[in-house]
């Protein structure tokens, strides 16, 4: 992905800059408060998910007391939803930086984005994972409305592994025997269990073989 998040990469901010002339509806301490909050619950929330997670640590990891807390957000749930909205945003921008990188193929973009994720998971431990994929664990415990968007989220991901398979494609790299949009579906159903896998066993290797079968079954083969 990498779905596996540095407390660095979660400071970019995806806020609408006020227009000139315009009355900020919010004071800066107060979106600075906000964000903070978001960027806690996307790290808490990509290793212990949303049922399980309480609100207390990520409050206790900002600083903001409890009272405070629903001045921003009107109930856990909608928080949940806005901390899933700010990660695919931070995702799509991550997704973008790899499979639009024309520095390389498509084929090898793709692969370097897989790269960095299988660096990311040993960074942190086998701690964190993917926040959309520790949802969709999840799913039958949550509402519609997150069940609703956690399927926008792969709509976007898929879409844009879709469009780098189609570059890929194009250049010949790749001869697909099913539909690029189905292809692109495979590859973020297989990859979000390989993360799980992962993590269970601490160990690469169930990345390293997902995308071994993924390349072997899509690459055009040269001998």
């Amino acid at each position: 992905m990498p779905p596996f998040l540095d407390e660095s990469d979660t400071t970019v901010n995806f806020s609408d800059k006020p227009r000139r002339g315009r009355p900020k509806k919010q004071s800066a301490d107060s979106l600075d408060t906000r964000e903070a909050l978001l960027r806690a619950g996307m790290l808490i929330l990509t290793e212990s998910g949303f049922i399980r997670s309480g609100i207390d640590p990520i409050l206790k990891s900002v600083g903001v007391p409890k009272g405070s807390f629903y001045h921003y957000f009107s109930s856990k749930e909608v928080f949940g939803l806005a901390v899933l909205d700010r990660y695919r945003r931070y995702f799509d921008a991550k997704l973008d930086a790899f499979l639009l990188d024309e520095a390389f193929s498509p084929l090898e973009r793709l692969q370097r984005f897989v790269q960095d994720a299988q660096d990311g998971i040993v960074r942190h431990e086998f701690k964190r994972g993917c926040l959309v994929g520790n949802l969709e664990q999840e799913s039958t415990l949550l509402s519609e409305a997150f069940r609703g968007q956690l399927q926008l989220t792969y709509q976007s991901w898929q879409a844009r592994v879709a469009i780098c398979l189609l570059a890929s494609q194009k250049q010949g790299e790749i001869n697909l025997q099913t539909s690029i949009e189905e292809t692109a579906q495979a590859f973020w159903m297989g990859w979000e269990g390989a993360v799980h896998r992962a993590r269970l066993v601490k160990s690469t290797q169930p990345l390293s073989l997902f995308m071994t079968f993924f390349i072997q079954a899509i690459q055009i083969k040269t001998d």
